[in-house]
């Protein structure tokens, strides 16, 4: 009989096991599909995938002072089924939102969940994939999809078939190490001194940092999610633009969110933004195609003025990050960040009103390309939608952004009643206009 497997958590994975607590960290994949799926058949694709990926398998086992993951050696996801409601008029975004605020890791250890809402008499399915996001970064998730679908793909295969394409889905012999283990030697150090002036710096910058207004700092939070999404054509003249001002879409994506936040100008103010990093490719040993947490972020301030144009905010804002990245702040201020992201969890109060807002938006540095609208709807899939829950800890907007058949698809999610989302959709409906302006006003 094979044993279960134990890894304590690193530091970063610690943390978001805090944030998780609060609601902050929760992975969500929902799929909304015209066909009923098979369930025997989904759930023996989770179960593949949980065996080709071990960390999926894992529980979260905690004790006085860490965390750990065991990992079992038999893949043992069960498919939840419930009824989708009627009334629903949105279901994609409206199940995404409920999943989003479901957390079994109160009293729960699996780091992965799925459940299929049912709705045979509108020919609506809904099929959420709920994670612990220790587990699973936007890497990780962007992975799952993939295989899930080639596995849903060759559903109708002959059982043979169906182990064989199981077998040529990546494989991890092991879990692998924490990020944190994984960092190039010396690019992660910082001395004593350098470390406490940096958080230092850190502490005082986030009280003059300016956010959005607050509508409700008092009352409980949950997360919910307003979607920003552009045609093909003008999808193609903003990343022309990006091309043309030598940077990526996360810098365009944050200029705008600057311009629409920021509506006074008479005077100046700092904004914080943070921007996530996939770090595998630049680790000790290169973990492609692993599972698992491996983001990385840096925090820059920006300071508005009023008058700012959509591409010198946006190449200001994105060389800030990329100067930080080149000074591999995103390795050395890891364990700053994350001290800090804990202390704001312990200590609301060090948040302005209590919010445990840390900067006005977050971001990814890379954008995910989907081009595989086809194959999706040959399967069954018509939409779908990504993200991770921000009611806890966090920013007052996440985007996640996504480039599907040509077409610009961003996730929103927002903290409320903190922001409303009447205040959410004037913002990103700003954020869209100004995109839209801005993609006719650069220099062909």
């Amino acid at each position: 009989m094979v044993e279960p497997k134990s890894r304590t958590v690193g530091n970063t994975e610690r943390s978001w096991c805090q944030a998780v607590r609060g609601g902050t960290g929760i992975a969500v994949l929902a799929l909304l599909t015209s066909k009923p799926p098979d369930i025997p058949k989904l759930q023996t694709s989770l179960r593949t995938l949980q065996t080709s990926h071990p960390i999926l398998s894992s529980r979260l086992q905690t004790n006085a002072t860490t965390f750990s993951f065991l990992t079992s050696p038999t893949p043992s996801i069960k498919i939840l089924t419930l009824t989708l409601p009627t009334n629903l008029t949105d279901p994609l975004t409206q199940i995404l939102e409920l999943e989003l605020n479901r957390n079994s890791w109160q009293d729960s250890e699996n780091v992965f969940f799925a459940t299929l809402y049912a709705g045979p008499s509108t020919n609506t399915w809904v099929v959420a994939l709920r994670l612990h996001v220790s587990a699973c970064d936007r890497t990780t998730a962007l992975l799952l999809l993939r295989e899930l679908l080639t596995l849903t793909e060759e559903n109708n295969n002959t059982a043979s078939e169906q182990n064989n394409l199981a077998n040529q889905c990546p494989k991890e012999k092991e879990m692998s190490l924490a990020i944190e283990d994984l960092v190039p030697r010396g690019k992660g150090k910082k001395s004593m001194w350098t470390r406490g002036l940096d958080m230092l710096a850190y502490s005082l910058n986030s009280f003059r940092l300016t956010n959005l207004k607050f509508v409700d700092a008092k009352n409980p939070r949950f997360s919910q999610v307003v979607r920003l999404q552009l045609n093909q054509n003008d999808t193609k003249e903003v990343l022309a633009g990006c091309k043309w001002s030598g940077i990526k879409l996360c810098g365009a994506l944050v200029a705008a969110g600057l311009m629409a936040a920021h509506c006074s100008k008479r005077s100046s103010r700092n904004y914080g933004v943070v921007t996530l990093t996939d770090c595998r490719s630049s680790l000790e040993s290169s973990l492609t195609d692993n599972f698992g947490f491996y983001h990385s972020a840096i925090l820059n301030s920006h300071e508005m003025k009023g008058g700012e144009t959509l591409w010198d905010l946006a190449k200001r804002a994105y060389e800030e990050f990329a100067n930080s990245k080149k000074c591999n702040k995103h390795f050395s201020d890891m364990a700053d960040l994350n001290f800090l992201m804990c202390k704001a969890i312990e200590n609301p109060g060090l948040t302005p009103s209590s919010s445990l807002r840390t900067s006005i938006m977050s971001v990814f540095e890379d954008t995910v390309i989907d081009n595989g609208g086809k194959n999706q709807r040959e399967v069954g899939v018509e939409d779908y939608m990504g993200c991770a829950s921000v009611h806890g800890v966090g920013s007052s907007i996440a985007i996640f952004d996504t480039i599907r058949d040509g077409s610009l698809d961003c996730v929103c999610v927002y903290p409320t009643p903190l922001h409303s989302r009447e205040q959410m959709l004037e913002l990103v409906g700003k954020m869209k206009v100004i995109l839209m302006e801005g993609a006719k006003t650069y220099k062909k």
